[in-house]
């Protein structure tokens, strides 16, 4: 059974930064694409930032400039750096991967962005 399984989320003040961490429970390159989505209360999960297995990015316009993903194949982990976040920022971040066909899902993690 495939995993994923997201850290780093919390409370931090506009202009901060975070670190998420998207563990795979199997090889991050097995997965044809992974990703970051976020849902804010009463909003539609949105596309933060996607990554091929040929390493190709793209991200949301909106966080463009701020956010980078990347990925660490010896830990089979996926990570979104955020920086100079802002209260919009605010929701539940998800990783997502696509393999074989099959979209997975993480739990999902709470980022928090207040003064």
């Amino acid at each position: 059974q495939v995993q994923l399984v997201e850290s780093g989320g919390g409370l931090v003040q506009p202009g901060g930064s975070l670190r998420l961490s998207c563990a795979a429970s199997t090889s991050i390159f097995s997965f044809n694409t992974m990703g970051w989505y976020r849902q804010a209360p009463g909003k539609e999960r949105e596309l933060v930032a996607r990554v091929t297995s040929g390493g190709s990015t793209n991200y949301a316009d909106s966080v463009k400039g701020r956010f980078t993903t990347s990925r660490d194949s010896a830990q089979n982990t996926m990570y979104l750096q955020m920086n100079s976040l802002k209260p919009e920022d605010t929701a539940v971040y998800y990783c997502h991967g696509v393999r074989f066909l099959v979209n997975y899902w993480g739990q999902g993690t709470q980022v928090s962005v207040s003064s």
